[in-house]
């Protein structure tokens, strides 16, 4: 058997789980009823559902020892949008319900239009247009 090629959710580590909770509505997510106020939230996208849990308790699940630095996780995770504009408005959008722009949107040396904020736990969001890279209907990219 091999692994399947499916990212189905992503669960951020978070402080406070209701104050995310939030961040992630002011942005427009969708929050699922399946969501246990105060614990975990979850998320509806187009693609993989986003997860949000306690950093301690995601630790303690997954038998790894806590954070204890704000610094960079070497993750990012990606949202691609149909044009350069919309890179802008998206990012003006997650400032105005309370993200730090990390990297001011720039024309990007591979061809594209990107830059990244991060949530009031210091996930970083990329938003980026890849001319190279067509939406789909379901608007995730469409790979080579």
């Amino acid at each position: 058997m091999t692994v399947p090629a499916v990212i189905s959710l992503v669960t951020l580590g978070v402080r406070d789980v209701t104050a995310a909770t939030r961040f992630y509505q002011a942005l427009g997510f969708e929050l699922s009823p399946g969501s246990v106020d105060g614990a975990v939230s979850f998320f509806r996208t187009s693609g993989a559902r986003l997860g949000l849990f306690g950093q301690d308790d995601l630790a303690a699940d997954a038998q790894a020892e806590a954070r204890t630095s704000d610094g960079f996780r070497g993750v990012s995770v990606s949202i691609n949008v149909e044009s350069p504009s919309a890179v802008d408005a998206a990012l003006s959008a997650a400032a105005a319900a309370g993200a730090t722009i990390a990297k001011p949107a720039h024309t990007a040396e591979w061809g594209g239009y990107s830059g990244y904020f991060a949530d009031p736990d210091g996930h970083l969001w990329e938003v980026a247009h890849n001319p190279f890279w067509p939406l789909g209907r379901d608007g995730l990219p469409q790979l080579p």
